[in-house]
């Protein structure tokens, strides 16, 4: 009876093993805390591990893998299978994706963000640029435009930007330069301790950024209809790992990208927005408006030079950058 007991609790255990063998767990790599930035990550991952009966499993760690420079870096080399960056980051790595990073582009709403990113990550050239790094894009992370929330003296004219020392990354750091401003490139985790350290004055982000990163705690203004631009942040997962999947946990993970990415946008208008305005008030921060006639200035002087310069520098480099950039902003007209 002892033998027969044996020989069932050794079946069972390598019924266990088995079953732990079947089962896919993947490491994601994002940072901050969970916000309105990775709510497409953490329905994404609610769905895989539903849909696949938890065999097919999404950990997502917040700054437990990798810094958040370094995601790419990691997906290159397999650390992870899963992560969020930012091109603006690091734009020599990525090249590609700084076309939608571009200064004034006319983008106007998170929905009309998304179809132009995933149209642009299907780009052949786009392709092969991520392939560099054993990447396949997956989804992107839809922001509206930029505006600056700062301290000290407010800069009631664009003017007042004139020596302003400002975080802005990407085309809407040349949006800043041309302001007169000096655009810093730093990760949105070293925003707070720069701006209370006064090393900048004012900080571009998103919305939900500027709440979740504590820019708001010392502020004293921000500008509501800057609007220079955005940073495109995409998902995306090491090319291998993906090949690895079985047809169906593939099927699940790509037949989950729409509906978290709904519901991304549907968390970021319903939800964050409506707490802005009043987060605002609470905390008695000056909205400043400038002129329609001050920004269409602004965005002349701006936006063809930075084009051209950017068409300049990425041909150089081998990308078919004049095709890229009529390719995406064709999309936008």
């Amino acid at each position: 009876m002892k033998s027969l007991f044996g020989k069932v609790a050794c079946t069972a255990l390598a019924l266990t093993f088995a079953g732990e063998a079947l089962a896919t767990d993947w490491n994601v790599s994002v940072w901050g805390k969970r916000r309105a930035f990775t709510e497409h990550v953490e329905k994404l991952a609610e769905l895989v591990e539903q849909k696949s009966g938890g065999s097919f499993k999404l950990n997502i760690s917040y700054g437990g893998l990798s810094k958040n420079k370094e995601n790419l870096d990691g997906i290159s080399i397999g650390a992870f299978e899963m992560a969020q960056f930012c091109a603006g980051y690091h734009r020599d790595k990525n090249p590609s994706l700084t076309v939608a990073e571009l200064p004034f582009l006319g983008v106007s709403t998170l929905q009309q963000e998304r179809e132009l990113s995933q149209a642009l990550y299907k780009h052949p050239a786009v392709v092969k640029d991520l392939a560099r790094w054993n990447a396949t894009l997956l989804m992107p992370s839809p922001m509206p435009q930029y505006n600056v929330v700062g301290v000290g003296e407010t800069p009631k004219e664009l003017s007042g930007f004139k020596g302003m020392s400002v975080r802005a990354t990407g085309g809407i750091g040349e949006a800043m330069k041309a302001l007169g401003a000096i655009p810093t490139s730093m990760s949105a985790t070293e925003v707070r301790q720069a701006m209370d350290s006064g090393v900048v004055t004012g900080v571009t982000f998103a919305q939900h950024a500027h709440m979740a990163f504590g820019t708001l705690e010392n502020a004293k203004w921000w500008t509501s209809n800057l609007n220079p631009g955005t940073i495109n942040c995409p998902i995306v997962v090491n090319t291998d790992a993906l090949n690895s999947l079985s047809d169906k946990e593939k099927e699940i993970l790509l037949g989950s990208v729409e509906e978290s990415l709904d519901h991304y946008i549907n968390n970021y208008e319903n939800k964050t927005m409506k707490k802005w305005g009043p987060e605002l008030e609470t905390r008695g921060i000056e909205t400043i408006t400038y002129s329609d006639e001050a920004i269409a200035d602004l965005k002349k002087a701006v936006a063809g030079p930075a084009a051209q310069q950017w068409i300049e520098e990425n041909k150089a480099k081998g990308l078919p950058a004049q095709e890229l950039y009529d390719f995406f902003t064709g999309m936008i007209k």
